[in-house]
């Protein structure tokens, strides 16, 4: 498959990249950082993207959502990049859409893809334990009752964790931590009882918490996909997810650049544009060359999501 974007692909770049420059340019960034904003992101922006359809770009059509693929997806987060907009995309639209749609039920995927499409629902995936990704060394119990399941450990480093308004919970249910076996997933309610959220303060534009399982009691319909097999849709979800972060941050690469180079151009120095000295022209060739490497190297990966996903 050719490494260039369609034309259709390439529309919704350039739709998305004007919209986001009119609103939601930098100043939008540092006003929710200096305001303290307790949700880290803006409610009327999210709403804007979900009539938009990109809060639903992978929700299937049968759920109300576009449809759309991987590519697609990196597209939107890539833009998101360029302008560093704060916004649940990532943890709800992209890794929460694709663990509901791959490993959910009908009857899991109705209650939550429609809406989460329509921008009234926030999801995240509770995983991390540590400062460390190491999705195998899930140690927060879940035991099993006679009415479900109790859940008990801390998940760091969640996305949105502080506000989100369903959990998809990585739960050890046999084996050790270490072990891909034995994991499960749940969704669980934020209002969940002995839930406890606490907002950590990041240096980059994501919203992470810290978040409390004590004895949270869950259904055994919580559970997504099947009991000790949720290491393959959790894997699942995080490579999109680990996708759609390249995605972004190749976008605020190439915003870096472009503003870069715009100094060389106007800056003078000794009576000269700088741009002028062939040594910056050396080293902006080279920052071309690897920001185009680094271009090629994610549209590939969201290329072989889409056809993975669809041989699956």
């Amino acid at each position: 498959m050719a490494l260039v974007l369609s034309s259709e692909q390439t529309m919704l770049r350039d739709n998305a990249r004007s919209y986001l420059a009119k609103n939601a340019p930098l100043a939008h960034l540092r006003k929710l950082r200096d305001s303290n904003d307790p949700t880290g992101f803006s409610r009327e922006l999210w709403k804007q993207f979900a009539e938009m359809g990109w809060a639903g770009v992978l929700v299937p059509p049968d759920y109300d959502g576009l449809g759309l693929g991987h590519v697609e997806a990196g597209v939107v987060m890539e833009e998101l990049g360029h302008t560093l907009t704060p916004s649940p995309l990532l943890a709800t639209s992209l890794v929460g859409a694709t663990a509901i749609a791959r490993a959910g039920t009908d009857a899991q995927k109705r209650a939550h893809l429609p809406r989460l499409a329509a921008g009234e629902l926030t999801v995240t995936l509770a995983v991390d334990e540590a400062a460390k990704h190491h999705p195998e060394k899930t140690a927060l119990r879940a035991a099993r009752g006679s009415a479900g399941f109790t859940l008990k450990g801390e998940k760091t480093f969640v996305l949105d964790g502080h506000v989100a308004d369903l959990v998809i919970v990585a739960a050890r249910t046999a084996g050790v931590p270490g072990e891909q076996r034995g994991l499960t997933l749940f969704l669980v309610n934020r209002e969940a009882r002995g839930l406890r959220a606490e907002r950590i303060s990041m240096v980059d534009i994501h919203n992470a918490a810290r978040v409390e399982f004590d004895n949270v009691a869950v259904s055994a319909d919580t559970v997504l996909g099947e009991i000790d097999a949720g290491w393959e849709p959790l894997e699942g979800a995080l490579n999109v997810g680990r996708a759609g972060v390249a995605a972004e941050l190749l976008g605020a690469a190439d915003e870096a650049f472009t503003r870069t180079v715009g100094y060389l151009r106007e800056r003078k120095q000794f009576g000269k544009l700088i741009g002028e000295f062939q040594a910056l022209q050396h080293r902006a060739a080279i920052l071309y060359c690897e920001l185009e490497l680094a271009r090629s190297a994610v549209l590939k990966a969201l290329q072989s999501l889409d056809e993975s996903f669809a041989t699956a």
